[in-house]
């Protein structure tokens, strides 16, 4: 039976009957009424687009997850291309007939033997994913062409990850690919494929040689600063041993990153925007006054209060927050940790602008200045503005956090 990755886990499907939190304050009715229409939103159909600016302008964070949510369900499964490359004779072929769980004796499995088998490039599909696609290059050894060649041959720009395979040593070959394709802005492992070998030819306990090999590759990498990538020392004959196991399980995890990646930025994008719209907007309503008689804010020298206001307006309070946490089976404890805006002590420590403006030093200038009007009059209201749009930026930052955690970690269970 072929070793294949266990199927990805289907997400936590959220109870239908849980009735979205709508905080609906005064702040996000109001601009819900002038709410602007983004016609560029990517893979959110208009009214999509339309009900996720809605929900995002009311704060009701937890329908914006809902839709969200549903959209990536109907993403259709995005092919994944994988290159499996290195120098010639590193057993490429072998390792992928492992990958795939097939003997190399089978019809559909890469072509293996002592001499040089893989002269072009050459594509294998998953029987357990079928949208996931493994090419099979020529060595870099296979040819004389320069690497700058080689890249361009292989077509190394319609790859989604690479793994570098190599062998008894690591050239400076697999250095150069290596330092190309970060370069390139992509993925890549390095597997070491014949380590049943190296134990049967070396004096050195398992583990000993295991830290060796690692030390080494890392070595060379660090030569040309390159990253530390995900390195596996495996034995394609024996592809249940060593970190065999390790591999298909952080390959499965990158496939789900790499399929959802696109997907994710176009809704992060979007959503920036509406979260945007919202900020310029209060911040407008903070310039000129006007949010003074706003329930909610009866005094807009009391900051906490204020802050209060705020995190409701965007869907980011603690009740908020539990709601969410419970129709994501989380604690809410796990959104609260990575926010900056919990508290007005956390927002005041997070920047050096909200610190000076709230130190007890201007506490005392703004006494100073209340008993000269003119100045006062001038004075107050921008350190006023300038306090509360430190206060908002935070909330809207901390808005989009959540909403990405709670994605990525729908997209990655």
């Amino acid at each position: 039976m072929p070793l294949c990755f266990q199927e990805l886990v289907t997400p936590l499907l959220i109870d239908g009957a849980v009735s979205p939190l709508s905080p609906q304050s005064p702040l996000s009715a109001s601009f819900t009424s002038v709410l602007p229409y983004h016609k560029d939103s990517g893979i959110l159909s208009e009214a999509e687009a339309k009900k996720a600016q809605k929900a995002l302008a009311d704060g009701n964070l937890l329908e914006v997850v809902f839709a969200a949510i549903e959209t990536l369900r109907r993403v259709p499964s995005t092919r994944v291309n994988i290159a499996v490359t290195g120098d010639s004779g590193n057993g490429m072929s072998t390792f992928i007939n492992a990958l795939r769980g097939i003997g190399h004796e089978e019809e559909a499995s890469a072509p293996t033997g002592v001499v040089r088998t893989t002269q072009t490039r050459a594509s294998y599909s998953f029987s357990c994913f079928p949208d996931v696609v493994l090419w099979d290059l020529p060595g870099m050894g296979a040819t004389s062409q320069s690497l700058e060649d080689y890249i361009v041959e292989m077509q190394f720009s319609q790859y989604d990850l690479f793994i570098i395979i190599a062998s008894e040593q690591f050239s400076m070959n697999h250095v150069m690919l290596a330092k190309a394709i970060e370069e390139m802005g992509k993925k890549f492992y390095i597997v070491w494929t014949k380590l049943d070998m190296d134990l049967s030819t070396r004096m050195l306990t398992e583990g000993q040689l295991m830290k060796n090999i690692r030390e080494n590759i890392l070595e060379n990498l660090q030569k040309t600063r390159v990253r530390k990538p995900p390195i596996f020392l495996i034995s394609s004959l024996e592809p249940s041993w060593h970190d065999f196991p390790k591999l298909r399980d952080t390959l499965k995890e990158d496939l789900s990153d790499i399929r959802y990646h696109g997907p994710l930025q176009n809704l992060f994008h979007a959503y920036k925007e509406i979260i945007n719209d919202k900020v310029t907007y209060l911040q407008e309503k903070i310039a000129t006054n006007s949010f003074q008689n706003t329930p909610g804010m009866r005094d807009i020298d009391d900051l906490a209060e204020c802050l209060k206001t705020y995190r409701l307006s965007f869907g980011v309070n603690d009740e908020s927050l539990q709601q969410l946490a419970r129709s994501m089976g989380k604690e809410s404890s796990e959104y609260k940790a990575i926010m900056k805006s919990q508290d007005l002590q956390a927002v005041i420590t997070r920047g050096w602008k909200l610190k000076c403006l709230t130190c007890r030093v201007m506490k005392m200038f703004l006494i100073l200045l209340s008993y000269i009007p003119s100045l006062d009059a001038l004075i107050a209201p921008y350190i006023r503005q300038e306090k509360h749009n430190r206060m908002l930026e935070g909330v809207a930052e901390d808005t989009m956090t959540v909403l990405k955690k709670v994605l990525k970690d729908f997209t990655s269970s």
